[in-house]
C-alpha cells in the first residue's frame, strides 16, 4: 500500500500573507521618505540664504557712514533690506527725554542709553548711545558724558522691537522697559517725527564718561547643514529598511515557489515528515 496523496500536495505553496510587507506600512514609510528628503533640501536652501544674509551684513558693517535714508523713504525700511547699515547722523541731544532699556551684554547688566537726537530739520532719532551700570542709572552720575551742543554719531542702523523682551512687556507709565521700541518710547516721551528705527552707536561716537558704545552683537545662527544632514540620514536609514524588508519578502517567496516539494510517501523519510494533521496513511513494511 502506498500513502495516498493528497490533491495539490505535489504544488508549491504561495507565501502567506505574513510573508508580504504590509501594503500602507509600505505607503507610509514612502510618504515619510518623500518628507525627510524635503526636508534635508529646504535646509539647504536656507543655509544658502543665510549665507546670503550674512555677506551682506558683513558688507553693511564695515563700509563707510553713509547718511540715514531720507524721511520720505522711512515706511519701506525693513529688516532685509536696511538693518546694520553703517550710518551718520547729526542733531543735539535731548538728555531729559531719555529712556533706560535693561540689557545684559559682554560688559555686564546694565541699561541701554537711549537718547533723542534732534535734527536740524525738525525730524528725531533714537540713539542707543551705549551701556551704563545699574549704579550709573541715575542721569546725574553721569553729567560729563552727556553733551549739550551739536554732536555727530555713526553707528549701526536698527529696526525697532516693539512689544517686549523675551517673556517680559514693556511697561511704559511705570517707566520700565525691556526692548527698544522705538513707537512706544516716542509716544512716552512725546517725541515727534520719529524715525521708525534706532541706532547703535559706534564705540568711538562716544565722550569719556558717556555711556559704552559699540556693543552691538551681530550674530546669526547657521545649523542649516547639520539639520540637513540630519534630515537626509534619516532619510536614507528608512530608505535601507525598505530595501531589506522588499528583499525578505522576495527570498522568501521564491523559497516557497522553489523549495517546498513533496516527496512521495514512501520515501525513505516519509514517516518522519508527514507526522502532521494532514498526513496520510502510513503503511510499515512486512
Amino acid at each position: 500500500m502506498s500513502d495516498p496523496v493528497r490533491p495539490g500536495d505535489n504544488e508549491p505553496r504561495s507565501p502567506t500573507r505574513a510573508e508580504r510587507p504590509s501594503l500602507w506600512l509600505t505607503v507610509l514609510s514612502l510618504i515619510a521618505f518623500v518628507v525627510l528628503m524635503s526636508l534635508g533640501v529646504w535646509q539647504v536652501e536656507r543655509r544658502t540664504w543665510k549665507l546670503a544674509l550674512i555677506d551682506r551684513v558683513e558688507q553693511r558693517i564695515h563700509a563707510p557712514a553713509q547718511p540715514i535714508p531720507p524721511r520720505a523713504s522711512w515706511p519701506a525700511i525693513t529688516a532685509a533690506s536696511d538693518e546694520y547699515r553703517h550710518v551718520g547722523v547729526s542733531g543735539r541731544f535731548l538728555h531729559d527725554r531719555e529712556t533706560l532699556v535693561q540689557a545684559v551684554t559682554e560688559e555686564g547688566p546694565g541699561y541701554w542709553v537711549l537718547t533723542p537726537l534732534l535734527r536740524s530739520d525738525g525730524t528725531t532719532v533714537l540713539i542707543n548711545r551705549g551701556l551704563v551700570p545699574s549704579e550709573r542709572r541715575d542721569p546725574s552720575t553721569r553729567q560729563d558724558g552727556n553733551p549739550d551742543g551739536p554732536v555727530a554719531v555713526s553707528g549701526l542702523l536698527r529696526i525697532t522691537e516693539p512689544k517686549g523682551g523675551f517673556l517680559r512687556d514693556n511697561v511704559p507709565q511705570h517707566n520700565r522697559w525691556y526692548s527698544r521700541d522705538v513707537a512706544a518710547i516716542a509716544e512716552a516721551r512725546d517725541l515727534q517725527n520719529v524715525a521708525p528705527f534706532f541706532i547703535d552707536a559706534d564705540a568711538g561716537s562716544q565722550s569719556a564718561g558717556a555711556p559704552i558704545g559699540g556693543l552691538t552683537v551681530v550674530r546669526f545662527p547657521n545649523n542649516h547643514l547639520i539639520y540637513a544632514l540630519t534630515w537626509f540620514a534619516l532619510a536614507f536609514m528608512l530608505a535601507g529598511r525598505l530595501f531589506v524588508t522588499f528583499r525578505g519578502g522576495l527570498f522568501r517567496r521564491k523559497k516557497a515557489l522553489n523549495g517546498f516539494v513533496h516527496e512521495p510517501a514512501g520515501g525513505p523519510d516519509a514517516s518522519a515528515r508527514r507526522t502532521g494533521s494532514d498526513a496520510g496513511t502510513i503503511v510499515e513494511p512486512t
